[in-house]
C-alpha cells in the first residue's frame, strides 16, 4: 500500500468525522449561546437551564439526519473494511 492511499483513508476518516459531529456541535453551540444570552438577560444562573435544550436540541438532530449520519458512517466503514482486506492481500487500493 502506498503512502499517499493510506493518508487518504486518513483524510477521509477525518472528513467523515467532522461531517458526523458537525451538526451535532453546531446545534448544541447555537442553543448554548442563546440560553446563555437569556440567562444573562434575566440573570439566572441555573446549569440545567442550558443542559435541557441543549439535550433537547442534539435529540431533534438525531432524529432529523440520523439516516443521513448512519449512512455516512456505514458508507466509510465500508470502505476502510474493503480497504484493510486489500491491505491485507498485499496490494493497493
Amino acid at each position: 500500500m502506498q503512502t499517499t492511499e493510506l493518508l487518504d483513508l486518513w483524510r477521509e476518516a477525518i472528513y467523515c468525522m467532522a461531517m458526523v459531529s458537525g451538526p451535532f456541535l453546531i446545534v448544541a453551540l447555537i442553543v448554548g449561546l442563546v440560553m446563555s444570552l437569556l440567562q444573562a438577560a434575566t440573570q439566572m444562573q441555573e446549569n440545567i437551564l442550558s443542559l435541557v435544550p441543549k439535550l433537547l436540541s442534539v435529540g431533534l438532530v438525531m432524529m432529523i439526519a440520523g439516516s443521513w449520519l448512519l449512512e455516512t458512517l456505514t458508507g466509510f466503514t465500508s470502505k476502510a473494511i474493503s480497504s484493510l482486506v486489500v491491505i491485507g492481500s498485499g496490494g493497493g487500493l
